[in-house]
């Protein structure tokens, strides 16, 4: 009985986490897809070297790092894509922009959803149908 419940437990655990993971992960493409629409430029941690480099970095945070007297943005992601996204002033701009108007298409699209899911019809009402 209670070997049962352990492996019940740890099944639930692992499901949880798997469902986090893939959460994770879909985040991080949106995120890398604003930041190429951006004009972010993408470098792949292709060699160990470099991936070693992106775990050094916040993962999946974008963060100012100075260089040759210029700001830089970078964005290191050694799980996904294991690549270093790369932008100056003027891509963060617009990345700003980018990310900004997602958010309040994504706020509109969950917004337009609740109020069809709050006034779903009850159709035993009207009888049997169609009437025509």
């Amino acid at each position: 009985m209670l070997r049962s419940r352990t492996v019940v437990v740890l099944a639930a655990m692992v499901i949880a986490l798997g469902g986090c993971a893939t959460i994770r992960r879909h985040e991080a493409q949106d995120t890398e897809q604003v930041l190429s629409a951006a004009g972010f430029q993408m470098q792949l941690g292709d060699s160990p070297e470099k991936l070693a480099s992106l775990r050094v970095l916040p993962t999946r945070r974008l963060v100012p790092q100075p260089r040759d007297g210029r700001l830089y943005y970078v964005y290191a992601d050694p799980e996904v894509c294991r690549c270093l996204f790369v932008g100056a002033e003027p891509q963060y701009q617009e990345y700003q922009r980018l990310a900004l108007r997602k958010r309040i298409a994504d706020e509109e699209l969950m917004a337009s959803q609740n109020i069809l899911s709050a006034s779903t019809m009850n159709w035993g009402l009207w009888g049997p149908w169609p009437w025509f």
